[in-house]
């Protein structure tokens, strides 16, 4: 049986405007789906879990779509038409209504799937229909071979705007805003070309028109409605806010209170900042045979730096963190750059941007400290700086009697997630015939901001802590509460636990498990 909207004024441009349509929404689709896993890893966590989440549901609507396909019998083309629109509107604004419900209610993951769900049926439909408009100008081989190639060259170039251009630029609000647009502009067009062909063309028009001044509104509006959004998720006013590469960044303030949050997450405040780092930087800084050269892994607030400045014997340090926007943020904002006592324009110190297992892996000149100063393990992409290989990489570059200082989550919130990167420590080894290993003693100190919270210091050598001398100026450390650093109460004991790996970074399941077990 032969379909009506085939229509016989089909040519050869119709039929290369039909596959460029289809690219367009490949590229828009892909882009609403990373949207949706970026807006849940920023807003909940654990990127993989959300993710797969996404995909799976992406990916299942997307078959239900072309499954759904065979009963449009008539009109394809209004049809498809209809779909390029459906598209560009409901993907367009999903980035900004997840952000809103997760602001305002506690619907966020029945919306945000709704949404996903909603999107993949429509973008399922779409091939299935061009597929089948395109039946009269060549074969069916021809056809899918045009059409597919189309899809994935799409899904290929999605991939790379989204996180090299759209998210730091635009941010996933105004990225989705933007595709939604051009989803409506694609629409436009093909309604335009095939006006004679369809039915019901001013409705058509209308909704075409209806979404974009719709979209249009929301992106002009976007950047008051996310501010917006933010500060009900703030507690403090927002004086700071962009999306980089690599996660959502965001600062804030109250009076004297300057706060730093990555992907939702405190990283530091003001008010105490100096217990944490003053913890974690000075037992390895006064315990360490020689402090000439100093490597930072994290830190690009310069925090650390600043303690490790108070040395006069550091001749050079090394800072390795992989968001230039927060080394450049913590450089060049005077406010920030008092935080850490203009540490990061310090000529002793040198930034590199670049991921710390590959700093440590390539690099090959030694370290008598080292100072990890990196995110919880909350993700397995975090958890793969916190396993046994890369305790492993980070020992062959330190010096004989060097040491090492890291934070390692809370121990009365995630005691698993604690012991099991001090057991994590102790299982490093490197050298010839893996001979080497670190000595480790693990500690705690009270942040009241973020609780109670775990450090451990590591040698080739014992680490004597209760000896640490304290030459420098601190506003927190003292001998008299050395020696009750390392003693743990009974609910923060030792317990066994696993040790972590690359390839199994349990690590990150143990401090879900305890954080998750803390909430509840």
């Amino acid at each position: 049986m032969t379909e009506p909207d085939a229509s016989t004024t089909l040519d050869r441009s119709a039929g290369l405007l039909l596959v460029a349509a289809v690219f367009v929404i490949a590229v828009c689709g892909l882009i609403y789906e990373l949207i949706a896993g970026t807006i849940s890893s920023y807003l909940l966590g654990n990127s993989v879990t959300q993710f797969s989440l996404v995909i799976g549901l992406f990916l299942t609507a997307m078959g239900l779509g072309s499954f759904l396909s065979k009963f449009v019998r008539r009109d394809l083309l209004t049809a498809l038409i209809a779909v390029e629109i459906s598209v560009g509107a409901v993907g367009g604004i999903m980035g900004l209504a997840g952000f809103a419900t997760f602001a305002t209610t506690a619907l966020y993951l029945p919306v945000l799937f709704g949404f996903v769900g909603t999107v993949g049926v429509l973008v399922g439909l779409e091939i299935p229909l061009v597929v089948r408009i395109l039946q009269e100008l060549s074969s069916l081989r021809v056809n899918l071979a045009n059409v597919l190639s189309a899809d994935y060259a799409g899904a290929l170039l999605a991939s790379l705007l989204f996180p090299f251009a759209l998210l730091p630029h635009m941010g996933v609000v105004r990225a989705g805003l933007v595709m939604g647009l051009m989803n409506v502009l694609v629409a436009g067009v093909v309604l335009w070309r095939f006006r004679s062909a369809v039915s019901r063309p001013r409705r058509l028009a209308a909704a075409c028109g209806a979404s974009a001044v719709v979209l249009g509104g929301a992106l002009a509006a976007s950047p008051v409605l996310v501010s917006w959004l933010e500060t009900r998720l703030y507690a403090d006013d927002i004086i700071y806010a962009r999306d980089t590469s690599y996660q959502r960044l965001v600062v804030t303030r109250w009076r004297d209170d300057v706060r730093l949050f990555l992907d939702g997450h405190l990283q530091f405040s003001s008010i105490d900042e100096y217990r944490y780092h003053e913890t974690l930087v000075l037992p390895a800084m006064g315990l360490a045979e020689a402090r000439r050269r100093v490597l930072i892994l994290g830190g690009g607030d310069g925090l650390a730096a600043r303690q490790v400045l108070k040395f006069a014997d550091v001749e050079a340090i090394d800072l390795v963190d992989i968001d230039p926007a927060v080394t450049g943020l913590f450089r060049d904002t005077p406010m920030l750059a008092a935080l850490n006592g203009d540490a990061m324009s310090d000529s002793r110190l040198t930034v590199h941007n670049e991921d710390a297992m590959r700093f440590v892996r390539d690099g090959v000149e030694p370290y008598d400290v080292i100072i990890i100063d990196l995110p919880d393990p909350s993700a397995p992409g975090l958890g793969r700086l916190f396993s046994q290989a890369f305790f492993s990489l980070v020992g062959r570059r330190l010096t004989p009697g060097g040491m090492i200082g890291i934070q390692c989550t809370s121990p009365f919130r995630s005691r698993e997630a604690f012991w099991c990167i001090v057991h994590t420590l102790e299982a490093a080894r490197w050298g010839p015939e893996e001979t080497h290993r670190l000595k480790v003693v693990p500690y705690h100190t009270l942040v009241p901001t973020f609780g109670t919270w775990g450090f451990a210091v590591a040698g080739t050598r014992s680490p004597k802590l209760p000896n640490l001398p304290l030459d420098v100026p601190t506003r927190y450390l003292t001998r008299e509460i050395l020696p009750g650093l390392t003693t743990f109460p009974a609910d923060m004991a030792e317990v066994d636990t696993p040790v972590s790996h690359m390839d199994d970074p349990v690590v990150s399941r143990l401090y879900r498990r305890g954080y998750h077990k803390y909430l509840e």
